[in-house]
């Protein structure tokens, strides 16, 4: 049985990037966090059968499929993690929701709006027979942002007038860099926006409380093909977006994803400006949160260093004593951990389906209006 005695089978499409930590963090919950289901590696599905065979090995998994549709139909399968590009999230998701299994799939949840509606919609129906969903929006379980999420909660930074975000990577920098799924729309629905930009949409919303209504943006694709192979492939994606948004309660931001700034490794950045103080991050520096209290004496007044690793501080007292610094994959312990405690407690994990359809949402206004020279655009919903 998928659940029983305490455990569930898990099956996951993909062997990848998001493979592998996926992998490591449903190997390792169990040993560090107080988890109502314990997890089962039962299969793991590659559509090459060697090349799964040899993941399955190295990650622990216990079987291969090489069809996710046998995945999903396996008894011993109770909950189908998505780790694919995103032109499969709609049809597995769906139908693994539909089979009455778990699903967690990575983000952006699709390519299209319609399709992330027909996600949502599907997540919704299944939450009614206790069937639970989430999204992979891994920078939510850094410790050091939710701390920040906290302190906006708690009213230290006053009313939110400024979000300011970028997502800074370099590895598309050598025009000579091969071609991957990631630079073909029809796979992967956009390019840095949607890799990158999903990400910081989600983070600046989840932090600050507030949805972005409106976005005015622009998008650039710099190398427009690249080796393939067998000649030259054409890059159908951008390479660069950036965007104005206001947000619902008032607040302004600016926005910006590329995989060209050439030094910047995963420099993945939020800062909140309020009335009474500001927030800032920078997942390079993960552990870290910087905090200016407004409130603080004109003497005292300067950004302070929180070093996000006291065990008070969210998901960090699983871990190692104060000081000892968490990592990357970390941050999917701490996602798999959440969504074990609610499969087994009933609840409905964060973010759902229905979040990430309102990423979606922006990340399609972004497109709209870069198409339109930049037009204002709201957010549809």
């Amino acid at each position: 049985m998928s659940e029983s005695n305490g455990e569930i089978g898990v099956g996951m499409v993909g062997h990848a990037f998001m493979g592998a930590v996926h992998s490591q963090a449903w190997r390792n919950v169990h040993r560090f966090f107080e988890v109502p289901l314990t997890p089962r590696l039962a299969a793991l599905c590659g559509r090459d059968e060697s090349r799964a065979k040899e993941a399955a090995a190295k990650y622990g998994w216990a079987g291969v499929e090489t069809d996710w549709r046998t995945l999903v139909e396996r008894d011993d399968v109770g909950l189908v993690d998505v780790c694919t590009p995103g032109d499969t999230h709609a049809e597995i998701a769906i139908a693994a929701l539909t089979a009455g299994k778990h699903v967690l799939c990575e983000k952006p949840l699709a390519n299209t709006v319609a399709e992330a509606e027909a996600m949502a919609a599907a997540a919704e129906r299944a939450a009614a027979r206790g069937v639970r969903s989430m999204v992979a929006f891994n920078y939510r379980r850094v410790p050091a942002l939710a701390l920040a999420r906290k302190l906006v909660e708690d009213g230290r930074i006053g009313e939110v007038r400024h979000v300011r975000a970028v997502y800074l990577q370099d590895w598309l920098s050598d025009p000579a860099a091969p071609m991957t799924w990631r630079l073909r729309k029809e796979k992967a629905g956009s390019g840095a926006l949607g890799d990158l930009g999903a990400h910081i949409v989600d983070a600046a919303q989840w932090v600050v409380g507030d949805l972005i209504t409106g976005v005015s943006a622009l998008s650039e694709t710099f190398v427009r093909e690249r080796p393939d192979g067998e000649g030259t492939g054409q890059v159908t994606v951008d390479d660069a977006a950036l965007f104005l948004a206001r947000f619902a309660g008032g607040a302004v931001g600016t926005f910006e994803a590329t995989r060209y700034a050439l030094g910047r490794k995963n420099a993945m950045r939020l800062e909140v400006n309020g009335s009474r103080g500001s927030l800032a991050f920078d997942f390079e520096s993960m552990n870290e949160l910087s905090f200016f209290d407004g409130d603080a004496p004109g003497a005292e007044a300067g950004f302070r260093r929180i070093l996000a690793t006291e065990p008070d501080h969210p998901y960090v007292g699983a871990w190692w004593p104060p000081g000892h610094l968490l990592g990357y994959e970390h941050t999917f312990t701490h996602e798999v951990a959440d969504l074990l405690t609610a499969i087994g407690t009933g609840t409905d994990p964060a973010p759902s389906f229905a979040d990430g359809l309102r990423v979606q949402r922006v990340l399609a206004a972004v497109e709209d209006s870069a198409a339109h020279s930049a037009t204002w655009t709201p957010v549809g919903g």
